[in-house]
């Protein structure tokens, strides 16, 4: 069953701007590599195969440029595009870098940045859009607090639902095809991110006056930092219809936010991920917001993103063994079994179904005494990992 492990356009693999071209800065040592240029990136994408480049908008356009240098650059990165085949099929905006945004953007305290950002997004969304965008993500990061005493906590969660209805309001006025995907994490850089996991983010799109436009873009990293099961979160999003887009890198419970390559620490939550989206049929993209070793040299950095292709498509191999796997479908048939003894109990709610219910006898010494496999189950899962099986 051996796959091959070379990315293809129908893998629908991208990366952003932002990752590839990190330099390696940290908060304790200035970069290690040299800064590429737009241009660059898309190059060093399309040689290691990727099918598209993400960007926020001071990554493609610096905050300052003039008019003049934001048009060269655009025409620039738009013959690059041309050239390498790759598309952008997400966009966001940087509403956390610039000193601007330290209290925030759409929750701001001040009602100048607030406006201000609202003006920055739906310029950086009209920059996505004419690039060929049809998602674009919100990252909240400055959106929260270190003390709550500066906060009126209500007044902030208003504001950034008065921001989303807002952009939602612009692009169907503008005729645009373009889907918003909210992105939690709990904290870094603030203190305490407001919206801190997507299971917030799904509850606060519920209160939105258009909420069809927008979905969810759960991070591998941000749910493990704060200690959750990330497969589960991308299950209840999709099951919601809102897993619009998808994050994947890797993270070490409890640690400062990582981005870590895909897979690279966590290998049994990556194949479960990975064997949840292809099983039920993600068609979005696999986009890898993560980062190369501050060790890498460039060499490295190409090394580090051909490592997130490979490893995913590696896993999804993985996931077609188990699939095939006759003793692993076995375990699952008796783990699962069902005499359809209570078929009659299963579904909607009616009357006449609650009461006969009340009334069966279940033998309860008996459900307690049925174990389950999960052991020898999950031994195989470890089994087919490690390549013995």
């Amino acid at each position: 069953m051996t796959m091959s492990f070379t990315p293809r356009p129908e893998h629908r693999f991208t990366f952003g701007l932002w990752t590839v071209g990190n330099p390696g800065r940290d908060p304790f040592g200035a970069p290690v590599r040299s800064v590429l240029s737009p241009v660059e990136i898309v190059h060093l994408l399309a040689d290691v195969g990727a099918y598209g480049v993400n960007f926020h908008d001071d990554d493609l356009v610096p905050i300052d440029a003039s008019p003049a240098k934001r048009k060269k650059i655009i025409a620039e990165f738009r013959k690059a595009l041309a050239d390498t085949g790759l598309v952008v099929p997400m966009a966001t905006t940087n509403l956390f870098g610039d000193p601007a945004f330290r209290d925030g953007a759409f929750t701001s305290s001040a009602p100048r940045v607030r406006a201000y950002a609202l003006q920055k997004t739906m310029r950086a969304i009209d920059l996505g859009v004419s690039l060929g965008a049809k998602i674009y993500v919100f990252w909240g990061g400055r959106e929260g607090s270190e003390t709550d005493a500066g906060k009126n906590l209500l007044e902030a969660q208003k504001w950034m639902r008065e921001a989303v209805n807002f952009l939602c309001g612009y692009v169907r006025n503008q005729g645009y095809d373009l889907k918003f995907a909210l992105e939690a994490k709990p904290n870094e850089p603030r203190g305490d991110i407001f919206l801190p996991t997507t299971g917030a983010m799904l509850a606060f799109i519920g209160t939105l006056d258009r909420p069809e436009m927008v979905g969810v873009n759960p991070e591998v990293a941000h749910e493990h930092m704060a200690g959750l099961n990330f497969t589960h979160a991308v299950a209840q999003a999709w099951d919601a219809g809102k897993l619009f887009h998808i994050d994947l890198n890797d993270q070490a419970f409890g640690r400062y936010d990582q981005d870590l390559r895909f897979g690279s620490h966590n290998i049994k939550s990556a194949f479960f991920l990975v064997k949840f989206l292809e099983e039920v049929g993600y068609a979005g993209s696999r986009h890898f917001d993560a980062h190369a070793y501050r060790t890498s040299d460039a060499e490295d950095v190409k090394a580090f993103a051909k490592g997130c292709m490979r490893t995913y498509l590696i896993l999804k191999e993985k996931a077609e063994k188990f699939c095939a796997d006759r003793e692993i479908q076995g375990l699952l048939e008796e783990i699962f079994e069902d005499d359809g003894a209570m078929d009659r109990f299963k579904g909607k709610f009616a009357p006449k179904k609650a009461k006969a219910l009340k009334s069966h006898s279940f033998d309860r010494a008996a459900l307690g005494k049925r174990g389950q496999p999960y052991e020898r189950l999950d031994q195989l899962v470890v089994d087919l990992l490690l390549g013995v099986r």
